[in-house]
């Protein structure tokens, strides 16, 4: 569990009493109480009053504060308070603004505003996170460490580039290593001293190209550069981390990720964190399924360890064009959706609402009514009844699945830097298309990066694997070798770890392992559309599906046609091949497919290698998951529809945890509520 002081699924929030007079407090705590609020993260952004000068630290509130929490057995997720520096250190050193892709030095403002590279960022946000561990360390309150928050955006200040150039010398080691991988020969671009390279911006080799997507003349440059600085927003934190774990080795730390956010390799990341803990905020209109989808991401970040929900809003958010609110009982049921695929806490932003700025108008547990006679703070009230009634019964269970989806940041940033074969290519919409086709099927799939241990899956999925980085190839090999399925899609093992063209024939490396040979690639407009002709339909495959976006021209070099295109001058080519390999097989989709057809294929791929899904019949809209403990399976049954349903469990039967009904066979699951079913052994 993430503390021992508090076994159960915490409940709490952000909590800003800075932003409060003193009179405000008791009335929180009263509340809190009332809501079931047992954590509170404090200190975000309260550098500014921690530290009014170079010199002064003043902590008075945040000790009375901790106090009081802690009194009324709240825990505190304490955070460094370094997300956002105070006016005196931008007036005082300039070095700390960042420097924008335009080439315009910021001025004080905004949030995210400190440059990662920044001396004087990296000195006095240190000292902050080391004074606080110092005089807090031995506090019976402090649960956990936040460090920071939300880290993200990029700098193109001279720092940045000074340390760049830096990062570049000990990944290549020489220039001629790097204008190799850089392929500077195009256009001319040798370098010729370290100083001759500069950060990609729109004064050099980027612009803002199609649908707001960076473009770049050297891919190379610009891929090495979000390297860069994804791993040095990593050193800040680790810097802090470092400082923090010195006076306390036993208090876990964390920052709060934000799903699939393209800027940082979470990845990398991840390998720092004690607990992953991140950020949810979907919209009305976002897909449940890619909820899920960053859900199990998250949770794949550290190889299926439980996770920290650390923020969502109970109501509305204040920053998308429609701000709507959650309707009865979809705060309730989106809570227990994260619980469902892994989460250890669900916590909210924030747990007073703001008077004034950007997040006035953000929900939160208390209103700007200021009492508990509100519709959110009841329905916040019941949540909190509940996950205190569970106790430790889900603490550290973990979820199972037989299918992996290989999620890899470096393939994201090359493929939408790539300048073609089109704009349409959305690396993690491509990804959700086939989890989507999953989780309609109510089949449980993992979320894992190229370096996960593979060998416990029956299946690895992994579409538009673009960039082969070193050893992937070998290691797919080996997988399907020893009977795993593979499969991967259009626009895979065309480059290396530089983005540079693997020659000899395109999917390249994978080339053997899937038994193909691709000739071009066809991007289609968005009016125009092929179709797949499936060669042997029947058992749940029709006849034929649409396609488009991009069609790749292949040959089979010994893999079997599954099914081929129907128009155009490559009709008849293949568009579907599998190959056998060693004791398994390795698929390929030459196209991007209309939903149905992976709705159709996925499942019926799945029942052949004896995965099925965790419930025999759920009507749309219904979500199922498993979470493992101590040999005892809990499966949770999501009904996202805001009408009742009947749902069929098939053979298992057990208990509602949060309601206590026996469940068996079918049963009516109401609209937006879910079972926690305990199953009989």
């Amino acid at each position: 569990m993430i503390n021992e002081r508090k076994p159960k699924i915490w409940c709490g929030g952000d909590y800003n009493p800075d932003q409060w007079e003193k009179p405000v407090w008791d009335e929180d705590l009263r509340m809190f109480k009332l809501a079931g609020i047992d954590v509170a993260t404090l200190n975000v952004f309260a550098w500014a009053r921690n530290q009014p000068d170079e010199d002064t630290y003043e902590f008075g509130w945040l000790d009375e504060m901790m106090d009081k929490l802690h009194a009324d057995g709240v825990g505190v997720c304490l955070a460094t308070s370094t997300a956002a520096h105070p006016a005196w250190m931008a007036r005082k050193y300039p070095d700390v603004l960042r420097v924008d892709f335009d080439g315009r030095k910021r001025k004080f403002g905004g949030r995210h505003n400190s440059c990662p590279n920044s001396p004087t960022y990296r000195k006095y946000s240190v000292r902050m996170a080391d004074k606080l561990a110092e005089r807090y360390k031995d506090h019976p309150g402090l649960l956990i460490w936040h460090i920071s928050n939300e880290y993200g955006g990029y700098c193109y200040c001279d720092n940045c580039a000074a340390a760049f150039r830096e990062w570049l010398r000990k990944r290549y080691g020489s220039l001629e290593r790097v204008n190799r991988a850089w392929n500077t020969a195009f256009w001319g671009h040798q370098f010729y001293d370290w100083e001759d390279i500069v950060p990609p911006s729109s004064l050099s080799e980027e612009w803002r190209g199609p649908n707001g997507r960076t473009a770049t003349s050297f891919q190379g440059i610009s891929l090495d550069y979000c390297r860069f600085q994804s791993d040095s927003l990593l050193e800040c934190y680790k810097l802090e981390y470092d400082a923090v774990k010195k006076h306390t080795p036993d208090i876990p730390a964390t920052t709060n990720l934000m799903g699939a956010f393209k800027e940082l390799d979470y990845h990398k990341w991840a390998k720092e964190l004690d607990v992953v803990s991140w950020d949810n905020y979907p919209g009305l209109d976002t897909p449940h399924s890619y909820t899920a989808m960053m859900h199990d991401l998250m949770r794949g970040l550290k190889d299926g360890q439980p996770f920290m929900l650390m923020e969502q809003t109970p109501s509305q958010q204040n920053w998308q064009p429609y701000n709507s609110l959650k309707r009865p009982g979809v705060m309730r049921l989106w809570s227990y959706q994260a619980v469902a695929r892994g989460a250890d806490t669900v916590m909210f932003f924030q747990l007073r609402r703001s008077i004034g700025a950007c997040e006035k108008y953000h929900g939160a547990v208390i209103e700007h009514v200021g009492h508990e006679h509100t519709r959110v703070f009841k329905e916040c009230a019941e949540l909190g009844r509940e996950l205190f009634e569970l106790g430790d019964a889900l603490l550290d269970a973990r979820v199972k699945a037989k299918v992996a989806i290989l999620f890899d940041w470096d393939n994201w940033w090359a493929v939408e830097l790539s300048s073609g074969p089109t704009v349409a290519l959305k690396y993690v919409e491509e990804l959700h298309k086939a989890y989507d086709a999953l989780y309609k099927a109510n089949i449980a799939a993992d979320v894992v990066s190229l370096e996960a241990d593979l060998s416990g899956y029956d299946l690895v999925i992994a579409p538009v694997l673009y960039m082969i980085k070193p050893g992937i190839a070998q290691k797919l090999e080996e997988y399907v070798s020893a009977g795993g399925t593979f499969v991967t899609t259009f626009f895979s093992g065309i480059v290396n770890e530089s983005d540079l063209v693997t020659l000899g024939g395109y999917p390249g490396e994978l080339r053997k392992l899937l038994g193909i040979w691709a000739e071009e690639i066809d991007a289609l407009l968005p009016s125009q559309s092929n179709t797949i002709v499936v060669r042997n339909p029947g058992d749940g495959l029709q006849a034929s599906y649409a396609c488009g976006m991009l069609c790749d021209l292949i040959h089979s070099e010994g893999a079997e046609v599954v099914a081929e295109y129907g128009e155009d001058f490559y009709a008849g080519m293949p568009a579907l091949t599998v190959n056998r390999f060693g004791n398994g097989e390795a698929w390929y989709l030459a196209t991007s497919p209309e939903a149905a057809f992976l709705q159709d294929w996925l499942p019926k791929l799945c029942a052949s290698r004896g995965i099925a899904p965790l419930v025999a019949s759920a009507p749309e809209g219904v979500e199922t998951t498993v979470r493992e403990k101590d040999g005892t399976s809990y499966l949770f049954v999501l009904n996202h529809n805001a009408e009742a349903v009947s749902v069929a469990l098939g053979v298992q039967s057990g208990v509602d945890m949060l309601s206590g009904r026996n469940l068996s066979e079918a049963a009516e699951l109401a609209g937006r509520d879910l079972w926690i079913v305990k199953l009989d052994r």
